[in-house]
């Protein structure tokens, strides 16, 4: 999650830091891509103990899947058609995957009320009426995003995010017993789990596409501005 609105920088040499991101952005930036990575690896490993996809409230063995990953699986009694099965470690992802979903929710809930209350979204994010024209709809400079690329990260922050949340409490038994509805709104757990897999593989293009256009852009100065808080501003050639 980065700020967009900086001074554009011009040829010559460093005058002074400029303002870039605050603190706030930084910490959940950074928290939420720790998640992400971590979120990533144990929903891998927990997909691999049955890489079958259902749509309804139940999904077994026995069923006729909506759809199948070509994947091992980590349990014997899923038929993949591969001739071994991969170690078991379903236990300490489960655990890993459930406490990193709370600190990003955490940090998603400081990042929003930050953005929502300081501006960052309506100066940063939100396009104008301008931004809509044929040229600004997708170039974009080295100070700021296109039209394309802000709703992009609005849709991301405001119906992705909410989107994963919302599906991963609906495959939770403990949540959905006292609160049904978690997974009764997608048709289901097994429903659920299966747009959970959706948004998933939609994040993932999400963050490649991201690290895409920050390499772009200059890959060295957006990382430290991510770290340090303020970017560096080239002196005007005279």
């Amino acid at each position: 999650m980065a700020d967009a609105g900086y001074a554009p920088q011009v040829a010559g040499d460093v005058r002074q830091a400029a303002p870039r991101h605050s603190v706030t952005v930084r910490l959940t930036h950074w928290i939420t891509a720790l998640c992400f990575l971590l979120l990533l690896v144990t929903g891998v490993e927990i997909l691999l103990s049955h890489p079958r996809f259902y749509w309804g409230e139940t999904g077994n063995v026995r069923m006729q899947p909506l759809f199948t990953l070509p994947l091992p699986a980590s349990r014997g009694s899923v038929p993949t058609g591969y001739g071994f099965v991969l170690s078991d470690q379903n236990g300490w992802s489960r655990s890993l995957h459930f406490q990193m979903a709370w600190l990003l929710v955490f940090a998603g809930l400081a990042y929003g009320i930050h953005g929502l209350t300081g501006g960052h979204f309506r100066k940063n994010l939100l396009p104008a009426a301008s931004d809509f024209s044929r040229r600004p709809l997708l170039d974009s400079g080295p100070s700021s995003y296109n039209a394309v690329q802000r709703l992009t990260y609005l849709g991301v922050v405001f119906v992705l995010f909410p989107m994963m949340i919302w599906t991963g409490l609906g495959m939770s038994p403990a949540f959905v017993s006292a609160y049904p509805i978690a997974a009764t709104a997608f048709g289901g757990q097994q429903s659920a789990r299966t747009m959970h897999f959706f948004g998933t593989v939609l994040l993932v293009l999400f963050v490649l596409g991201h690290v895409a256009m920050v390499c772009r852009a200059g890959f060295l100065s957006r990382t430290l501005a991510m770290i340090t808080g303020r970017a560096r501003r080239a002196k005007e050639d005279s």
